[in-house]
């Protein structure tokens, strides 16, 4: 599963999509309304988020300062920069809604660990305390933009529309003084509303630049706060790193464990049948009958090799995988278990996979198998494989005895490697008793999906 303090990309770089609409399927004019709507809605809505972030964000700094000396200020500060961090999703998501646009890519620092550890090294975290940072700063920005797009906004409608309200106005019988009158020094009904029309429009006219530039020194604020694409970029590399040994190592146990098995099973059959063949060379004129049983032994031998031979290759790489596709080899998968298996598989229609992502997933849903047949003493299996825009989604469930877990040694281990691989998330749900629920998550992104 992707973890709640990572960004919306299964990844540790940030930044969300932003569905717009084609310049096709609308015309300029409904378009510039559209922008305009969105960006009066991001800077009336903004005030209102931040008042609780400004006030989360003071009180929580002070209160968690104040009283660090005696420990207590340490859960305070990190339960705020907790709540700070959520206000800035907030902000980002609102930010790429009025500008069309994703903004750059952030990263937060993964709180391992428990207990006190696990505080502290929340504390540690830069984008954190940039977000407690643009909660406090935002707060007299967000103020400002909300006043002059409001008033700019409903100022202008209100003077363009003036002829129709003007004559509610309180005024002497003798002299009619209004806008006109104070800049004039000289009353003119009709100047009056002349002016404040004018100027109405002019103010509406200038409206949508007026809300762009307010929208844009608001978003600049976040994208120089609440992005950090350096620390981004650095942690995707170490990400891709990460994945890289993983995948050494995966290929390296793959090796190792089929090596075993050969030097186990066919490679000790072949010697005894080389053994069972030089003898029969040896009978074959002296002892005919003794040599024919010889001879049925070897044959016995060969064929339990060859099936040995063929168990070894269908999990490395079946044939009937790369000729018909993941859901024929995931069926051929379960008719050999010895477990009875229930299998559900959505995939597109005549459309495969991306080689990586199909072997990914058959080797996740073989390796369970396996595991399930060897320890969980279950009686019922069940596969389901899913598709989406985004994701392949695999999950193995069995009504075994349960304890399964991702420790170093156990075959679930291998499984997350090579999920690590392909950029891929691994999750094992196995309370003592079961069920046991292993689910696996293997991006098409990047991977020809």
């Amino acid at each position: 599963m992707i973890p709640s303090d990572m960004s919306d990309a299964d990844l540790p770089m940030g930044g969300g999509s932003v569905t717009t609409v084609p310049d096709t399927a609308v015309g300029p004019a409904p378009r510039r309304a559209a922008r305009i709507r969105a960006g009066l809605l991001y800077l009336v809505l903004g005030l209102p988020l931040a008042i609780p972030a400004f006030v989360l964000a003071v009180a929580g700094f002070a209160a968690g300062v104040g009283t660090i000396v005696v420990w207590v200020g340490v859960p305070i500060l990190a339960l705020t920069l907790r709540a700070s961090r959520g206000f800035a999703e907030l902000e980002r998501r609102a930010t790429e809604r009025a500008t069309g646009r994703p903004l750059p890519p952030y990263h937060y620092r993964t709180a391992d660990g428990r207990g006190l550890g696990r505080i502290f090294r929340s504390l540690g975290d830069p984008q954190s305390w940039r977000d407690l940072v643009h909660a406090i700063v935002a707060f007299p920005v967000r103020i400002a933009t909300f006043v002059i797009g409001v008033v700019w906004s409903v100022a202008g409608l209100g003077a363009t529309l003036y002829v129709l309200w003007e004559w509610s106005l309180p005024r002497s019988d003798d002299e009619y003084k209004g806008l006109y009158g104070l800049l004039t020094q000289s009353a003119s009904r009709l100047g009056d509303i002349t002016l404040n029309t004018v100027v109405g429009v002019l103010m509406l006219v200038t409206l949508p630049w007026v809300v762009r530039g307010l929208v844009a020194f608001r978003a600049g604020l976040a994208r120089g706060l609440l992005t950090n694409q350096t620390a981004a970029l650095k942690a995707r590399a170490e990400q891709l790193a990460a994945g890289r040994r993983a995948a050494v190592q995966a290929e390296a146990q793959t090796l190792r464990r089929l090596e075993r098995d050969i030097h186990d099973g066919p490679q000790q059959r072949l010697v005894r049948l080389n053994m069972d063949l030089e003898t029969v060379t040896r009978r074959l004129d002296d002892d005919p009958d003794k040599a024919r049983s010889l001879v049925d032994e070897a044959l016995t031998q060969s064929r339990e090799a060859l099936a040995e031979l063929r168990a070894l290759s269908r999990g490395i790489a079946p044939p009937i995988l790369a000729d018909r596709g993941l859901g024929a080899a995931l069926a051929a998968a379960a008719a050999r278990s010895p477990v009875q298996v229930s299998l559900d598989v959505a995939l597109p229609q005549g459309q495969r996979l991306a080689a990586a992502v199909e072997n990914t997933a058959y080797f996740v849903v073989t390796e369970s198998l396996t595991n399930v047949a060897k320890h969980a003493r279950a009686s019922l299996c069940t596969v389901t494989v899913s598709v989406d825009a985004e994701r392949v989604l695999v999950q193995v469930r069995d009504d075994g005895i349960g304890g399964a877990h991702l420790g170093k040694g156990h075959g679930l281990s291998g499984l997350s490697d090579r999920l690590s691989a392909v950029e891929g998330v691994l999750d094992v749900v196995s309370p003592a008793g079961g069920p046991t629920v292993v689910t696996a998550e293997i991006p098409l992104a990047g991977l020809g999906g």
